[in-house]
Protein backbone atom coordinates (compact mmCIF):
# COMPACT_ATOMS: atom_id res chain seq x y z
CA UNK A 1 0.00 0.00 0.00
CA UNK A 2 1.50 3.44 -1.19
CA UNK A 3 1.62 6.32 1.86
CA UNK A 4 -0.39 9.28 0.91
CA UNK A 5 1.70 12.50 1.01
CA UNK A 6 0.73 16.13 1.13
CA UNK A 7 2.67 19.53 0.86
CA UNK A 8 1.00 22.41 2.92
CA UNK A 9 1.98 25.33 5.31
CA UNK A 10 2.23 25.20 8.93
CA UNK A 11 -0.78 27.29 10.88
CA UNK A 12 0.14 26.30 13.69
CA UNK A 13 3.31 25.09 15.76
CA UNK A 14 1.74 25.80 20.18
CA UNK A 15 1.84 22.74 20.89
CA UNK A 16 4.54 20.28 21.94
CA UNK A 17 5.81 18.15 18.76
CA UNK A 18 2.84 19.01 16.55
CA UNK A 19 2.03 21.03 13.97
CA UNK A 20 -0.93 21.82 12.22
CA UNK A 21 -0.57 21.60 8.34
CA UNK A 22 -3.25 23.54 6.53
CA UNK A 23 -3.68 21.90 2.63
CA UNK A 24 -5.41 23.33 -0.08
CA UNK A 25 -6.73 21.22 -2.66
CA UNK A 26 -8.19 23.17 -6.33
CA UNK A 27 -11.05 21.93 -7.97
CA UNK A 28 -13.57 22.05 -10.66
CA UNK A 29 -16.67 23.05 -9.77
CA UNK A 30 -18.78 19.49 -11.19
CA UNK A 31 -21.28 21.98 -13.01
CA UNK A 32 -20.24 25.42 -13.10
CA UNK A 33 -16.02 24.40 -13.47
CA UNK A 34 -15.01 27.48 -11.89
CA UNK A 35 -11.89 26.52 -9.63
CA UNK A 36 -12.94 25.72 -5.74
CA UNK A 37 -10.71 25.65 -3.43
CA UNK A 38 -11.06 23.29 -0.35
CA UNK A 39 -8.43 23.97 2.80
CA UNK A 40 -7.95 20.58 4.97
CA UNK A 41 -6.10 20.63 8.60
CA UNK A 42 -4.38 17.75 9.61
CA UNK A 43 -2.17 17.62 12.68
CA UNK A 44 1.17 16.36 12.19
CA UNK A 45 4.02 14.87 14.17
CA UNK A 46 7.09 16.64 14.66
CA UNK A 47 9.25 15.28 16.56
CA UNK A 48 12.53 17.92 17.07
CA UNK A 49 10.00 20.73 17.03
CA UNK A 50 11.65 22.00 13.42
CA UNK A 51 8.74 23.77 11.92
CA UNK A 52 7.73 27.65 12.20
CA UNK A 53 4.06 28.96 10.98
CA UNK A 54 4.64 29.97 7.41
CA UNK A 55 6.89 26.70 6.49
CA UNK A 56 5.82 24.65 3.77
CA UNK A 57 6.22 21.12 4.68
CA UNK A 58 5.80 17.79 2.72
CA UNK A 59 3.87 15.17 5.42
CA UNK A 60 3.16 12.01 5.03
CA UNK A 61 0.02 9.61 6.22
CA UNK A 62 1.38 6.82 9.47
CA UNK A 63 0.16 5.03 12.22
CA UNK A 64 -2.36 6.79 14.78
CA UNK A 65 -0.24 8.68 17.10
CA UNK A 66 -2.74 10.19 19.34
CA UNK A 67 -6.80 10.56 19.08
CA UNK A 68 -6.17 13.26 16.00
CA UNK A 69 -2.69 13.01 15.15
CA UNK A 70 -2.26 10.31 11.86
CA UNK A 71 0.49 12.41 10.13
CA UNK A 72 4.03 13.17 10.66
CA UNK A 73 6.64 15.71 8.93
CA UNK A 74 8.38 14.11 6.43
CA UNK A 75 10.50 17.32 5.34
CA UNK A 76 10.87 20.88 5.55
CA UNK A 77 10.43 22.25 1.94
CA UNK A 78 10.99 26.05 2.39
CA UNK A 79 11.34 28.13 5.79
CA UNK A 80 8.95 31.24 5.98
CA UNK A 81 10.46 34.80 5.92
CA UNK A 82 9.45 35.48 8.98
CA UNK A 83 11.19 32.04 11.35
CA UNK A 84 14.28 32.92 9.28
CA UNK A 85 14.40 36.03 10.76
CA UNK A 86 13.69 35.11 14.25
CA UNK A 87 16.60 32.83 14.17
CA UNK A 88 18.87 35.52 12.36
CA UNK A 89 17.85 37.78 15.32
CA UNK A 90 18.83 35.11 18.06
Amino acid sequence: MALKERVGTVVSDKMDKTVVVAVENRFPHSIYQKIVSRTTRYKAHDSENNCRVGDRVRITETRPLSATKRWKVSEVLSHSAQAQAKEASK
